[in-house]
């Protein structure tokens, strides 16, 4: 019996779940990923983790505001604007907008431009003179054979502990021509001076300010001064570099942060004169209301001139913001030279 042959068949193997399918190339075909939401919606999450600093930075920020900037942009506008009052004063006065009438008056003013200049040259001689003290007084208390360092350094920083009005009534004592000893020192020796006459008012407003903010400034370099590591000047000595050469080639260049900013801070300070002079009056009487910009500006006030004290206030605040920034700039500009 003639039997057909017939051809077996085959059946495919079945996949296995965890066998990776081939390309046709023999490369593994990688799994496919779950879809992510579209671009739009990514962009809507918001990462709130790089809003946390200014969390922290919002108090400071709203106190920031409210006491420094808004003031300052009410005395700008106050000080666009003028009261005027017509008739025979019997109706309310109006204000009205005169642009910069205000700053040309003030300009004029012969009273208020002397007291900017005299604040101005008071300061040329007292900053330096007192930075100059602060930063010999910090180099010998920095100095390692100096005796009783814990003592000195109280005794130069207490000036500053005592108010400014406080000093102020000492120093007008110690200068009053009937019962200063200094002037009857000097009046022992055939030197007849009056710490409160015009000539010498200036030089005693300066030493009232150099007396109470020398030891302030002394504390802030001779901090900067221990800050500097001992490996420095202890390199320096193997050199044979030690004494005033130590001092003058490797602590003052290391402390020249620190000298910038106690000279800023002594130059708006000197600018805001007020207290010492106000005291002073009841001494001097040669000693007018306007001998500094701030009593020329109070002088106003207490006038209801208001907008004249603005334009005023503006007028000062100008004059710190140059020298500051003008000093700080000559300074950098000079330190990238050399």
């Amino acid at each position: 019996m003639h039997t057909t042959p017939t051809t077996p068949t085959t059946t495919p193997a079945p996949e296995r779940p965890h066998e990776e399918r081939t390309g046709p190339a023999g490369a593994a075909a990688k799994p496919a990923r779950p879809a992510g939401p579209p671009p739009a919606a990514r962009r809507r999450v918001v990462d709130w983790r790089r809003w946390t600093p200014l969390g922290f930075l919002l108090p400071f920020g709203t106190l920031f505001l409210i006491t420094f900037i808004a003031p300052i942009c009410y005395a700008l506008q106050q000080s666009l604007f003028k009261l005027r009052r017509s008739g025979l004063g019997l109706t309310p006065p109006t204000t009205v907008f005169t642009g910069l009438s205000n700053y040309t008056d003030a300009l004029a003013d012969r009273a208020f431009t002397s007291s900017v200049v005299r604040v101005l040259l008071i300061g040329a001689v007292q900053v330096p003179l007192m930075l100059g003290l602060a930063l010999l007084l910090a180099l010998l208390l920095d100095a390692r054979r100096t005796p009783a360092k814990r003592l000195f350094r109280l005794a130069f920083f207490l000036p500053y502990a005592i108010p400014g009005v406080i000093g102020g009534l000492m120093w007008s004592f110690l200068y009053q021509p009937d019962v200063s000893p200094i002037a009857q020192a000097l009046a022992g020796i055939g030197l007849h001076v009056d710490f409160t006459s015009d000539s010498w008012l200036p030089w005693s407003v300066g030493n009232i300010l150099t007396w109470g903010w020398t030891g302030y400034n002394m504390i802030v370099i001779h901090s900067a001064l221990k800050a500097i590591p001992g490996e420095l000047t202890e390199a320096a000595a193997l050199d044979g570099c030690t004494g005033w050469r130590l001092a003058w080639h490797v602590k003052i260049p290391l402390v020249r942060p620190a000298l910038l900013m106690t000279t800023v801070f002594s130059i708006i300070g000197t600018a805001q004169l007020y207290n010492e002079p106000v005291v002073m009056k009841a001494v001097a009487p040669n000693l007018s209301g306007s001998w500094t910009p701030i009593m020329a500006a109070q002088n106003e006030v207490a006038a209801n001139n208001y907008n004249a004290a603005a334009t005023r206030s503006v007028i000062l605040a100008l004059v710190i913001f140059v020298l500051s920034f003008g000093f700080m700039r000559f300074v950098n500009k000079r330190g990238a030279a050399l």
